[in-house]
């Protein structure tokens, strides 16, 4: 079927910030039927986008094909031939500026985000901190698409209608009525990982009366997932079972999940489960809470003790003396959110 436009999307990284694309991907999708959208990325992002049927996946393997100036412009050429009539930076990195400024002086309509990087660090800097919630990603990738003549409304948060459970998790998950609460325990910075001997406590105390799904990346957190999944009877290492695109299809079928600020908490809101999400140097005022949760399911460091956070965007900057900000979060804590959230999603 021919299409009436063609929408270029520039993401390139990181995955969770690709995550946040869904919901507007899903309300542009049924609102512009007729129109195609194309996601360029990283090869690895690519089983988000299984579900659509007009939003097209470009992978593209930047670091080994696409390096320096002449590896600029040769992806420029590449996503020339996709013929596109328009083209949304979500990413605003100096390769898709470049690629951009191309596209305008050949008369495309061009559209980037505003990152907002000046209220960003007046919000992580530890003097003179302007601590005010900022403008969500998800909206200001909105803005882009509404700039490029495509206005959608993302506040009913629509989530895929093509949940099917993999035929090797039907005997895990129906073995009993117990409810099933995912647990993504780690993060790519030391400043957004909940301290494990912490985390270890709610996983034993939750394992109790309901089953977990652990899920990580990495030989290291493997490892660990592999000593909690022996100890204790309830869990369950999906990272270790399942692939990426498993993983996806298993999380619907979650009745929670626990995660840091991280991509998994993204995946599962995506999904439209309950997530609670832990947060260390960062905070959801930077505008990377999962879409579509609860302003309470954000819980995070003291404050009071601790005025300096959020202390980066990212976490990976962890201040002199804020070392053991994170464990202001107590257990006790988590557990009781969790429950709260399990009952008022009773099925």
């Amino acid at each position: 079927m021919k299409r009436d436009k063609k929408v270029l999307i520039l993401r390139f990284s990181s995955f969770g910030d690709v995550a946040i694309m869904i919901p507007i991907l899903r309300a542009l999708s049924k609102k512009y039927p007729k129109d195609e959208f194309i996601v360029a990325s990283r090869p690895k992002m690519a089983p988000l986008f299984d579900e659509f049927i007009n939003i097209n996946f470009l992978h593209l393997d930047i670091d080994s094909h696409y390096r320096g100036f002449k590896g600029v412009f040769n992806l420029f050429k590449k996503l020339k031939q996709q013929k596109p009539s328009h083209i949304a930076d979500l990413h605003f990195v100096i390769r898709t500026r470049v690629i951009c400024l191309l596209f305008k002086l050949l008369g495309y309509k061009v559209k980037s985000i505003d990152k907002g990087r000046s209220q960003k660090k007046a919000l992580t800097r530890i003097n003179n901190k302007h601590f005010e919630p900022l403008t969500p990603t998800v909206f200001r990738y909105l803005k882009v698409f509404s700039k490029l003549g495509f206005s959608v409304d993302i506040t009913k948060n629509e989530t895929s209608h093509n949940n099917f459970l993999p035929e090797k998790l039907k005997n895990i998950f129906y073995s009993d009525k117990k409810k099933w609460i995912g647990i993504a325990p780690f993060a790519s910075y030391e400043g957004k990982t909940y301290p494990l001997d912490l985390m270890q406590r709610v996983i034993v105390f939750l394992q109790r009366e309901y089953k977990i799904f652990l899920l990580g990346a990495g030989e290291k957190e493997e490892n660990l997932l592999e000593v909690w999944t022996k100890a204790y009877s309830n869990c369950w290492n999906a990272s270790k079972e399942l692939d990426f695109k498993e993983q996806l299809m298993a999380l619907p079928f979650l009745d929670l999940m626990i995660s840091m600020d991280s991509l998994n908490g993204h995946l599962a809101s995506n999904a439209g489960i309950p997530v609670i999400t832990l947060w260390g140097q960062t905070h959801p005022y930077a505008g990377f809470a999962p879409f579509g949760q609860p302003e309470d399911y954000s819980i995070c460091v003291d404050r009071n003790q601790y005025p300096g956070i959020p202390t980066s965007i990212y976490g990976k900057d962890i201040p002199k003396g804020y070392e053991n900000a994170f464990r202001t979060i107590f257990p006790k804590v988590v557990i009781e959110k969790v429950l709260e959230a399990l009952g008022n999603t009773n099925n």
